[in-house]
């Protein structure tokens, strides 16, 4: 099971996420690219960061499962957003499905960025994520 803590010498996290997030033994480490937040027909999930924050993590949880694993394996994730402006919209998408992935609050890593632009204007958000899949599934 990945091991994920804060430790009480650092601040506790000023968001869902953990401080620390270990690999066990036995697991294989998965690099997910940054996912958009395109739908799988490749049209844009909706002009704003919630719809598109939406549709990446749904990505993102497809292609774990793709890869024998889900939600729970994820050991970090990385949050680009262009612009400030998005940041509330992203951040309540992601709110709501963390309270569904990780119901516990046993959250994974996660660094966000605020980013000027995207591959193109249109995009808002770009989350990729490290995932540690048991071997032997």
């Amino acid at each position: 099971m990945i091991r994920r803590w804060n430790p009480p010498s650092v601040a506790a996290p000023a968001g869902q996420y953990s401080h620390l997030a270990a690999v066990p033994a036995g697991h294989e480490l998965v690099f997910v690219s940054g996912q958009l937040g395109l739908s799988p027909d490749g049209t844009l999930a909706g002009p704003d960061a919630e719809s598109q924050t939406r549709q990446a993590l749904a990505n993102i949880r497809e292609l774990l499962a793709a890869a024998g694993g889900g939600p729970e394996h994820v050991v970090k994730f990385l949050s680009l957003i262009a612009g400030v402006e998005h940041l509330d919209g992203s951040r309540a998408a992601r709110s709501e499905i963390f309270a569904q992935w990780y119901p516990g609050g046993d959250f994974p890593a996660h660094s966000l960025m605020v980013v000027t632009q995207l591959a193109a204007p249109q995009f808002a958000v770009e989350i990729e994520a490290v995932a540690a899949i048991p071997t032997g599934r």
